[in-house]
């Protein structure tokens, strides 16, 4: 494996520099082509490659994406429908017959302890030949009561050589596969891959460290973790390569902070008692506690010459943007030392759409009215002319704040003397991202904002070049969102309610999945504007907004809703986050299942902005599905709770999105089901950095270059 390939896995396996130890020589290294080994050959070879499987070392760490009980252990007494079982069994009768559909059904009859069982495959008729009367077999799957006993629907196979017995081998590994290769040549071609080079592996971590963790040595993780003896060691193979990943992972990110610090000095901004005065009469509100707190940990990270890291998380509404404002303010009054024009720093946000940019200027504007300080938009939407005349504003430096979507990356946009970058939704945005804003010669300081909540140890696992900054309180006067789950037979009575409440001055949302017709069925925002306009609202003004209008189209209908002149507002998620209508306390979410459950949260958190309490109903197309995630966002409860049942309905990766942020992968561990491994993982990559910040021991030689190929060109480490 070319360890240095953008997205590919560490490689734990292969050795430094690519090549084998000299003294076991080439034909015994991990670089052999998969071609080369026995059982695997040219044809499944090319099939392999499709894989990314090439290499043994590819092959080495094609890690399983899960296990299957197959000791065979099993009598036919204990099997209960819907729980996986393994059987042994003889082969009693072996049937291929072509159902009235038109579809070959191949049966096979076992005889096993406790009685008989029937396998059955469709449209695999092939597998017939692989049967015969007498063998010996061990099945796993999931059975069901049918006609004539217990029967098994497309069950794995084990066929039993010989004399062998059914429970050598108890955990057979599933491994991820693509289109046209099955499990059997990838299952062969790592079989082939241990035997060759699993004593080739090149240890990441010392042996005290190895000893101190009670964790494998590589290759015995190796073949534990594709050929597990019992799940003792199985359990045991994840740890070492789940703790390696977290622990690389954590010290990356503490040498890519380390390095910025040391490296760099950022702005130093002193906000004294009257800076800090000036800066909150700005806002017509009193901060809460939580604010004076956060307002107070951002002021002393700005404060000490250092890049500030902070990511800021907060439910929706509870003052996030306040906060970055308060920065910003704080960034634009300092002077740049030394030079005699008494030219200040600029403040940079990047939010995640066009229309939460605009919204974030027109909001700032209104604070800093008649201040002077200079406030320049950058999107993508703008006319050319505009974009470059706002571009050599933030060149020469007339702009003082800055605010834009992911224009502001763009290769000719630079920043005359940058300060602060503030970073909206920060599970949209990844490292990477964040280390392009900060260009000249110093680091400017790094504020990131999300209004998804991630439990702390997720948030240290995948930010952890961050501190973390919390706020968990609402400001006074909000009210918790009324949520409802509406099922089909009530959609009638629930828009008779909307209308009411437009009605006695509301204003409303109604969101909708698709902007298109779907071939899954979901409403369509000119269906649903239609329907809505010739039925139960007939009586209002209705808007429409969606990603495909025109960046002007769009500004305009959101302000015609914010003047109150449309009643309710058809949208797609476009409105997700940041768009600010204290009137608009009204929300139909149709299709609800086809969001995300922190999605969900964000919409509603769109009519939570006023001293009315807000009103949501969440549509749902089938009454009688089980329908978990929809029951999770109507029972009262706070972001940070539906956070942790998102992790569980869809996994981490989802939640903080570092498929889409720039940030590696995680392959093995997982976020949730690993907590407490995080932690440790954490707490000994922080405890080696302190000891050895450089990583100059030799025996930490080989994680040195680990680190280096997967996470040196993303978080910018380099050799």
């Amino acid at each position: 494996m070319d360890a240095t390939t953008d997205g590919a896995p560490a490689d734990p396996a292969a050795p430094p520099h690519g090549k084998p130890d000299g003294a076991r020589g080439d034909e015994r290294g991990l670089g052999t082509p998969l071609e080369r080994l026995p059982g695997v050959g040219t044809s499944r070879a090319r099939g392999l490659a499709r894989l990314g499987l090439v290499t043994v070392a590819d092959a080495l760490v094609h890690f399983p994406r899960d296990y299957r009980d197959f000791s065979g252990v099993h009598a036919v007494s204990d099997l209960s429908p819907g729980e996986h079982a393994s059987l042994a069994g003889d082969v009693t009768a072996v049937q291929t017959r072509t159902t009235a559909a038109g579809r070959p059904l191949l049966t096979v009859r076992l005889a096993c302890r406790g009685g008989s069982v029937r396998a059955r495959w469709f449209n695999m008729p092939f597998l017939a030949r692989r049967f015969a009367v007498g063998m010996r077999v061990v099945i796993a799957g999931v059975p069901r009561r049918a006609a004539g006993g217990w029967e098994f629907a497309h069950p794995e196979i084990r066929w039993l050589s010989a004399g062998e017995v059914e429970h050598a081998a108890e955990w057979l590994a599933i491994y991820p596969l693509t289109e046209g290769v099955p499990q059997t040549h990838v299952r062969a071609a790592v079989q082939a891959a241990l035997a060759h080079g699993a004593d080739c592996a090149v240890e990441a971590f010392p042996a005290t460290m190895l000893a101190a963790k009670g964790l494998l040595p590589i290759a015995e993780a190796l073949r534990q973790i594709h050929l597990p003896a019992d799940r003792a060691r199985l359990d045991a193979a994840r740890r070492r390569f789940v703790y390696q990943e977290l622990f690389m992972l954590q010290l990356a990110l503490r040498i890519h902070r380390g390095r910025q610090q040391a490296r760099r000095a950022a702005p130093v901004s002193a906000v004294d008692a009257r800076l800090d005065h000036r800066i909150r009469a700005r806002f017509p509100f009193e901060f809460t506690a939580g604010q004076r707190r956060v307002a107070a940990e951002i002021a002393t990270d700005m404060a000490r010459g250092e890049p500030m890291n902070r990511l800021l998380q907060g439910d929706v509404g509870s003052g996030k943007t306040a906060l970055a404002v308060y920065a910003m303010l704080a960034t634009v009054a300092t002077r740049v030392p030394g030079d005699d024009s008494a030219a200040r720093y600029q403040a940079v946000l990047m939010a995640p759409t066009e229309l939460l940019a605009r919204q974030h200027t027109a909001t700032v504007g209104r604070l800093l009215a008649g201040s002077g300080v200079d406030i320049c938009l950058l999107v993508g939407g703008q006319p050319s002319r505009e974009r470059k005349a706002a571009a050599a504003r933030i060149a020469d430096g007339r702009a003082d704040i800055v605010i834009g979507t992911q224009a502001l990356l763009a290769s000719g946009v630079r920043f005359a003397r940058p300060g602060l970058v503030v970073i909206d939704e920060q599970h949209r945005f990844g490292v990477l991202q964040r280390a392009l804003l900060q260009q000249g010669d110093g680091d400017p300081h790094t504020l990131v904002m999300t209004a998804t909540p991630i439990p702390r140890t997720i948030a240290h696992a995948v930010y952890g070049d961050l501190d973390v900054s919390l706020l968990d309180e609402l400001p006074p006067g909000r009210k918790p969102v009324a949520t409802y789950r509406v099922e089909p037979g009530q959609a009638d009575d629930w828009w008779e309610f909307y209308a009411s409440k437009v009605r006695e001055g509301r204003q409303g949302y109604v969101i909708v999945p698709a902007v298109d017709d779907s071939p899954r069925g979901l409403a369509s925002i000119a269906s649903m504007f239609e329907q809505l306009a010739n039925g139960p609202l007939e009586a209002f003004r209705i808007g429409l907004v969606h990603g495909r209008l025109k960046a002007a189209e769009r500004e305009e209908v959101m302000d015609r809703f914010r003047s109150g002149d449309f009643d309710v507002l058809v949208a797609t998620s476009l409105v997700e986050v940041g768009i600010d209508v204290p009137r608009a306390t009204l929300m139909t979410i149709v299709d609800a299942e086809s969001f995300g459950l922190a999605q969900l949260h964000q919409l509603r958190g769109r009519v939570a902005r006023g001293g009315v309490r807000g009103i949501c109903g969440a549509i749902v197309d089938d009454p009688s599905a089980p329908r978990p995630r929809i029951d999770a966002f109507v029972a009262p409860t706070d972001g940070f709770r539906l956070a942790e049942q998102d992790l569980l309905l869809r996994g981490a990766g989802d939640l903080v999105g570092t498929r889409q942020s720039g940030a590696p992968p995680l392959f093995l561990a997982d976020l949730l089901r690993d907590t407490a491994l995080v932690a440790e993982a954490r707490g000994d990559a922080l405890d080696l950095f302190q000891r050895d910040p450089l990583l100059s021991d030799p025996s930490l030689g080989r994680l040195r270059e680990l680190i280096e190929n997967r996470w040196g060109a993303s978080l910018g480490l380099g050799r």
